[in-house]
């Protein structure tokens, strides 16, 4: 089964793939059908998002499509930066950027404590959606640690792992991590999808 990803991100192609592999699922991007989905996120949940992205790329493609909405929310920041996670402090910033500038606006507050939110939709060609969501809470480091991972990875500590996110390996990091979890609570749902419609096809 071929499923395409609502998304041009590198980072989440390979944590897809690396998750869902193992359901025999291959995940392209759009651009390797020759396709460009522009979707404007205008949800204000990470599932509403998940959800517009998802519909958008299954329609131009005539595939089922996933979308995962993910984003960091800080608690002393009031939930920032949320669903405007991939846009905090603008176009002119990349994620070393933004990082710095979660910093900042961090400096003097508490508590630091925080969470990474996900949100997968997947709809298919006729129409059925299926969704799942996953958390992981951790706390804003005092500065950037570990060169893997992408985003704010470098700056989301895991205190009972002593390491943020960008200090753990691919297989670490899916373990505990919000998009890890919400994928395989997708693939409980998704393997059940897929027994009931192969049922009512018998």
């Amino acid at each position: 089964m071929k499923f395409v990803l609502a998304s041009q991100n590198p980072g989440k192609l390979r944590e897809m793939r690396g998750i869902l592999s193992g359901l025999g699922v291959e995940v392209v991007l759009p651009s390797e059908l020759g396709l460009h989905v522009d979707v404007e996120e205008t949800g204000t949940t990470f599932a509403e998002n998940a959800l517009l992205k998802a519909r958008a790329v299954a329609q131009a493609s005539g595939l089922a499509a996933i979308a995962d909405d993910s984003g960091l929310c800080v608690d002393a920041l009031g939930g920032a930066p949320g669903v405007y996670t991939a846009r905090y402090g603008g176009p002119g910033l990349d994620d070393a950027g933004r990082c710095r500038l979660l910093l900042r606006n961090m400096h003097g507050l508490s508590p630091r404590t925080c969470h990474f939110e996900s949100a997968i939709a997947c709809v298919f060609p006729d129409g059925t959606v299926l969704t799942a969501a996953g958390r992981c809470d951790g706390t804003v480091a005092y500065a950037p640690m570990g060169t893997d991972g992408f985003g704010y990875d470098p700056i989301f500590f895991v205190p009972r792992l002593k390491k943020t996110f960008a200090q753990l390996t691919a297989e670490e990091k899916n373990e505990i991590s919000h998009r890890g979890q919400a994928l395989r609570a997708f693939q409980e749902t998704l393997t059940a999808y897929l027994a009931r419609r192969e049922k009512e096809t018998e």
